[in-house]
């Protein structure tokens, strides 16, 4: 799992590093573990953004604080968990106006990481379903979250994924009825797109993270803004 903790005092990145590889010895996961200082470093590595599967945010640093910091992230990446730390508990209410997923105090952290960590691995886990299907190239397990998008294609649906390209001999109807309830929409009668990728939806364009930009069409436009909204919570 990758894991991302930013704070601007490097004492306090190092204990909640060691407690979370202690954690991870324990429970038997592998984390790697990056650090960063400063929200405004950590929203320019978009790479490793991308890779995150958990981020802990310190709300009290210098510069971009943490609550600015989450919400520039969470606009790009909304499902992303976010863990804000802090030493000063009339932040906690703040934590809900940026959909943090857990907020813990500095003083306390060796006493609630562990509970905390059991939560969110069974959410992430959750989320993270793993699918088979028999592709053209063979048959194949990926994670719901790793396909991008699905386009039609001729008489084959191809599978736009963070591992390639596979195509598939299956109707469009019958892949979106499969993957239904896992954050998919369906943008258009040729293509079914995964929600976390995208970054936009304006003007009957809808636009992912892979720069990828798929026509909406007008009849369609208006439900499937509407669920984007509402998957990224804001609605």
């Amino acid at each position: 799992m990758n894991i991302i903790i930013c704070d601007d005092r490097i004492d306090d990145r190092k204990n909640l590093s060691d407690l979370l590889s202690d954690y991870g010895e324990k429970k038997n996961y592998e984390f790697t573990i990056t650090e960063y200082e400063s929200g405004e470093q950590l929203c320019e590595e978009q790479s490793a953004l991308e890779a995150c599967q958990l981020l802990f945010l310190d709300i009290n640093m210098q510069g971009m604080d943490g609550l600015k910091t989450a919400m520039r992230i969470k606009e790009k990446y909304p499902k992303l968990p976010v863990v804000l730390v802090t030493a000063y508990m009339n932040y906690a209410l703040d934590g809900y106006k940026v959909k943090a997923s857990r907020f813990l105090l500095k003083d306390n952290l060796a006493d609630t990481i562990e509970e905390c960590m059991d939560d969110l691995i069974a959410e992430i886990n959750k989320n993270r379903r793993i699918l088979e299907f028999r592709f053209v190239e063979g048959t194949i397990k990926l994670y719901a979250d790793d396909i991008i998008y699905i386009e039609t294609e001729l008489h084959k649906n191809v599978f736009y994924t963070e591992k390639g390209t596979f195509q598939i001999y299956k109707k469009l109807d019958e892949l979106e009825n499969e993957l239904k309830d896992m954050g998919f929409v369906r943008a258009h009668l040729s293509f079914l797109v995964n929600m976390k990728y995208i970054t936009k939806i304006s003007g009957y364009v809808m636009t992912l993270t892979t720069g990828k930009k798929i026509p909406v069409p007008k009849a369609r436009y208006a439900q499937v803004k509407r669920e984007y909204m509402l998957y990224k919570g804001e609605e």
